[in-house]
């Protein structure tokens, strides 16, 4: 009787030495599958892997392309960070930081004399003007003064707010009529504001993550009727089916007017449909950015625009419409002087009712 336990004596027709090969093979085996595992894993990460073995449509890649030109994906961590409110100085001059964000997150309340309609700065620079490519205002001070070819001359920051007021805000339906004047504490404490959030960032370069990004043109021209299917989809449901946006019960605003007589006028940087798209792209929806293809918001975009809304303050006197569009709009992505189901977009609204001035004690902030 043999004293060797059961799992020492070789299976009938193997001697040790094939057994040793069979399990270096097996060793082998198993080592290359986790090297091949490895080396996928990497091309997947670093985007190196063919789509008909990730999955990947052309959308989604689309989608990680744009998501990580807007900042995300990691890059937001690269881009310049604005320092946080809790650090904003404990004298006079953090009060007047404080009253500059005041003004920027709720302008019909805290800039009421100079605010014609139902936004806030904060409507287009999001997160209190910190969000990269939504127009930070860390990135837009360090490069004033600048020219600007809008009025042909060189402009200060008080020049550039001053212009934000005039047109995004539509301050001809003020209860001034217009924006606030030169020397203003209003232009005092924004600056201020702007000021300390860019703290850090070289004067006169301009740093990655400013104003709405790039965004490359559409395949097909942009169509409004294409526009509307993305809007009633993506949009609606925050800035209602009829574009007009949403109060709470107390009447602040919380969603903004997009068109209409409560929304910016036709003068504002964001009634061109090219600026808007590329807003739309990288920051909408509000809790999606880069959702959209670059086709669906330059549609959507030219479906916002597509509507009525306050004249060009420009437009004043003797001014047409034509007139307008010859000297201001020709050049632009829009429908500016162009009829639109019949009805030609441009002459704006009468004074009654274009101006919605909130009420002293009323929030407008969105």
């Amino acid at each position: 009787m043999s004293n060797k336990h059961p799992s020492d004596i070789p299976p009938r027709g193997e001697t040790k030495s094939s057994r040793g090969q069979t399990v270096l093979r097996a060793i082998l085996a198993v080592g290359g599958g986790l090297v091949l595992v490895v080396l996928g894993s990497l091309l997947v990460d670093f985007g190196l892997a063919p789509s008909w073995l990730t999955g990947a449509t052309r959308d989604q890649s689309e989608a990680e392309t744009a998501a990580a030109q807007s900042g995300g994906d990691g890059k937001q961590a690269a881009l310049f960070q604005p320092p946080a409110e809790s650090t904003i100085p404990d004298d006079d001059f953090g009060k007047s930081v404080r009253r500059g964000m005041a003004i920027f997150n709720d302008t019909g309340t805290n800039a009421h004399d100079y605010v014609g309609n139902d936004l806030s700065c904060s409507n287009c620079h999001l997160d209190a003007g910190r969000q990269a490519y939504s127009a930070p205002m860390w990135a837009a001070y360090p490069v004033y003064p600048k020219y600007r070819g809008k009025n042909k001359m060189v402009n200060t920051m008080e020049d550039r707010i001053k212009g934000c007021f005039t047109y995004s805000m539509n301050a001809q339906g003020s209860p001034s009529g217009g924006p606030p004047p030169y020397g203003s504490d209003v232009y005092r404490d924004l600056q201020a504001y702007f000021f300390w959030m860019s703290k850090g960032l070289p004067t006169g370069e301009k740093p990655e993550g400013a104003g709405f990004g790039k965004i490359d043109k559409p395949a097909q021209e942009p169509s409004r009727q294409r526009g509307e299917e993305v809007f009633a989809q993506n949009c609606a449901v925050c800035h209602g089916a009829d574009g007009q946006g949403q109060k709470d019960i107390n009447g602040k605003v919380v969603f903004p007017p997009l068109w209409g007589p409560h929304s910016f006028n036709w003068g504002a940087g964001m009634h061109k449909v090219d600026a808007a798209a590329a807003f739309i792209k990288h920051n909408m929806p509000l809790s999606e950015p880069n959702k959209l293809s670059v086709q669906e918001a330059w549609d959507v975009a030219a479906f916002v625009d597509s509507h009525p809304r306050p004249n060009d303050p420009r437009q004043i006197g003797d001014v047409t419409v034509k007139d307008a569009f010859d000297k201001w709009h020709h050049k632009h992505q829009g429908f500016y002087g162009k009829e639109v189901d019949g009805e030609l977009m441009g002459p704006g609204y009468s004074s009654g009712e274009q101006a919605s001035v909130p009420a002293q004690n009323e929030n407008s902030g969105g």
